[in-house]
Order: C-alpha cells, then structure tokens, then sequence
C-alpha cells in the first residue's frame, strides 16, 4: 500500500480512498493504522488525524465499526502522543481546566515561536490546534458522553476556533469570554482557583 499513488487532495478524501482501496465492510485497528500511515505518506506527520476521526469519516460513508476496536485503537494513539508530548508537555481538552492550562502553553509556545521568527514551527502548532479543534468537535456530538462533558467540549472547540482565527487577540478574548455572563450560566463550576 505504501507504493500506491493517491488521488486524493484533502485529508477526508484520502481517508475514504484508502478505506475504499482496503476492500473491507468494518473497520477497526487495523484499517484505521493503514489509514493513518497513507495520510503520514501522503501530507506529512502534521496532518494524522486520530482514530476516532478517521472512525467517523468512514462510518459516514457507511463502513460499519468495531466499536470496541476503535476505542482501544484511539485510546492507543492519544497515549502515545501524550507519552511523546508536544513541546515535551502534555496537551489535555478533555475538561475545562486541562484545556486551560493547554492553551496557556500553545500561547507560551506561539509567542516563542513567533519572536524568534519560526514560521514553520508556527505552521506545525497551528496543525496541531486545528487538530485539538476536530477532537473537540467530535467529542461535542458523541453519544456516550455525559451532557456536561458535551457542553465542555462544545467550549473548548470554540475556544480553539478562535484562536486559529486571530491567535494574537486569544488571550484578551479567553479572559473576558471567562468572565461572561453566559460562561458563568453555562459552567457554574467555572474552573479551579489555581485556573483563574
């Protein structure tokens, strides 16, 4: 497979050719690994997308999954890239208060980045970002989490559109966004002191 010439220009594309070219009804560990290579081939380490990405991509076009294969599959990847660490720290959008503290370090990240003139360290953070935004939003519109964990998830990918939007008006807006009336109704609980 590693020597087949995609015709594929986007991400999603690719994901459903390769599947389409794997011949097969369900997918699970195995499809999803040979999917995520061909995407390593075809664009370059920054553009893999998770299991579970690639899981809903292919399930919209009809392939049925082995659920419990996916998740460990999922599970798997995420580890490994927590074990390996961006900027040798963990990124967590899980919750409020992880994703927080995350994108504290990717505005801490940028910053360096962009004083020492890094444009393609740049490029790679804000892959990394978009990437966080599409596992947020997938996490928005699962069906086995709680309703809290939905709206959580919901913020946290809005949190992330905006920084892709305007990185160097993030910070000023997360913290009047924190301190929003509908913030506050939304998320009672707020975050955690050592957040704030």
């Amino acid at each position: 497979m590693g020597a087949t010439k995609w015709r594929a220009r986007t991400r999603r594309e690719l994901i459903i050719e390769v599947w389409e070219a794997l011949d097969c009804e369900s997918v699970g560990t195995h499809e999803l690994e040979r999917i995520q290579q061909a995407l390593r081939e075809k664009f370059g380490g920054g553009a893999l997308e998770s299991p579970a990405s690639i899981a809903r991509a292919v399930a919209d076009e009809g392939a049925v999954l082995r659920h419990p294969e996916v998740f460990d599959c999922d599970l798997k990847w995420r580890k490994q890239k927590m074990q390996k660490g961006i900027f040798n720290d963990g990124l967590d959008f899980c919750d409020l208060s992880s994703a927080f503290e995350s994108v504290l370090k990717i505005e801490e990240r940028r910053l360096q980045l962009k004083s020492n003139n890094q444009v393609k360290g740049l490029a790679e953070l804000r892959d990394i970002v978009a990437a966080a935004r599409r596992e947020s939003l997938l996490r928005a519109t699962s069906k086995i989490l709680e309703e809290n964990e939905l709206r959580q998830a919901k913020e946290i990918s809005e949190w992330l559109r905006v920084w892709l939007q305007a990185p160097e008006l993030f910070s000023d807006w997360l913290d009047l966004r924190r301190r929003s009336p509908d913030f506050r109704k939304k998320f009672p609980e707020g975050l955690s002191e050592k957040d704030s």
